[in-house]
């Protein structure tokens, strides 16, 4: 899983839908929350001289929902963004900056971060078109792998690394763990481990 994680991201640098991955596989944010996001929702510095630190973080307060809500009340969340995100933001930024200009009088100011050519926001079919070609660069079945899937690829990810449930739930934004159990059971380790290790540790075979 890490080795196709990491072949996505590498096939996805240079492309307008970098950003948009690497925070899919690297903090869990759904494809609907991530395509409604605005700058002013984003903190790339954060606060490291503050006791304690605070991190750079985005705000995940929207969604393409009806509504705009997010999808339950828990599923509103600040997340701390790893360093490879606020990397590939600030180069996203960049980029979007040269498009704003390119574009003049066309451009619409929606303070979007994942934004058309004309700063509109991004709809399902261009997210997946864009990715299927990422996917075939990368050499993955696209049927396999899609948008959403990459937030299965972060739970997976997390549990793998010995993450407890608790914290991935609160991470993904669901309203309790047995959410969590349900939609990724096949994506979660089982954790029941602890006894079978401290008996063999007792026991040598």
């Amino acid at each position: 899983m890490l080795d196709q994680a990491e072949a996505v991201l590498k096939s996805a640098e240079g492309t307008p839908l970098h950003a948009y991955i690497v925070l899919s596989l690297l903090i869990g944010a759904r494809t609907e929350e991530l395509r409604p996001l605005t700058w002013s929702h984003v903190d790339l510095e954060g606060n490291p001289d503050a006791v304690p630190p605070v991190p750079a973080s985005i705000m995940v307060w929207r969604s393409v929902r009806a509504g705009g809500d997010t999808k339950t009340e828990k599923s509103r969340r600040t997340l701390a963004l790893p360093k490879r995100c606020v990397d590939a933001l600030i180069r996203h930024r960049e980029r979007q900056i040269v498009a704003r200009k390119a574009a003049g009088p066309r451009w619409k100011d929606h303070d979007l971060v994942f934004a058309s050519a004309v700063g509109t926001e991004l709809d399902a079919h261009n997210v997946r078109r864009a990715f299927r070609k990422v996917l075939k660069k990368a050499g993955l079945n696209e049927k396999e792998w899609t948008p959403r899937e990459m937030r299965h690829s972060f739970v997976s990810l997390l549990s793998d690394s010995g993450v407890p449930i608790e914290n991935i739930s609160r991470l993904v934004g669901h309203s309790n763990t047995r959410v969590t159990e349900t939609v990724y059971r096949k994506q979660l380790r089982p954790v029941l481990v602890e006894g079978a290790e401290a008996m063999d540790g007792l026991f040598q075979p």
